[in-house]
C-alpha cells in the first residue's frame, strides 16, 4: 500500500487543531456547558488521532484497521510510550459514545483534564517530528 503523505499531513494538521481546540475548552471554568464541549472535543480529537497513526503505520506497511490495533502497532513502533494511557483514552471514548449522565459527564471531564490533553500534547510533538 502506498503512503498517501498529503492525507497523513491533513490528518496531522486536524488532529493538532482539534487538540488546541480541547485545550481552549478546558482553559475555561468548569460548567455543564463546559464539560459538554469539552467531552465533544475529546471525542473529535481522540477520532483524528488514531485516524492519523493509522494513516502514519500505513507509510510503514502495517495494516491497523481500528483504534485498539491502531493503538497497539503505535506503541510498538514508538508513535505514543504510554499503552494504558491510551488504553484509557480508547475505554473513555467508547463510554461517551454508549452512555451519558451527569456523574459520568463529570468523571469524563476530569479523565480528559488529567490525563487526555498531556497524552494528545505528547502525540502531537511525535507527530511534528515526522515531516
Amino acid at each position: 500500500m502506498a503512503f498517501d503523505k498529503p492525507r497523513f499531513v491533513e490528518k496531522r494538521s486536524d488532529f493538532i487543531k482539534a487538540a488546541a481546540r480541547l485545550g481552549e475548552a478546558l482553559s475555561e471554568p468548569e460548567s455543564p456547558m463546559i464539560r459538554d464541549a469539552a467531552i465533544q472535543r475529546f471525542e473529535s480529537t481522540y477520532e483524528l488521532a488514531w485516524k492519523a497513526m493509522k494513516l502514519w503505520l500505513e507509510n510503514l506497511d502495517i495494516d491497523a484497521r481500528n483504534p485498539r490495533d491502531t493503538l497497539r502497532e503505535a506503541l510498538k513502533q514508538g508513535l505514543i510510550d504510554d499503552g494504558n494511557g491510551w488504553s484509557g483514552l480508547h475505554e473513555t471514548r467508547n463510554l461517551t459514545s454508549h452512555t451519558y449522565d451527569e456523574e459520568m459527564a463529570r468523571r469524563v471531564y476530569s479523565f480528559i483534564k488529567d490525563h487526555a490533553t498531556g497524552l494528545f500534547e505528547t502525540l502531537v510533538k511525535k507527530l511534528e517530528s515526522l515531516g
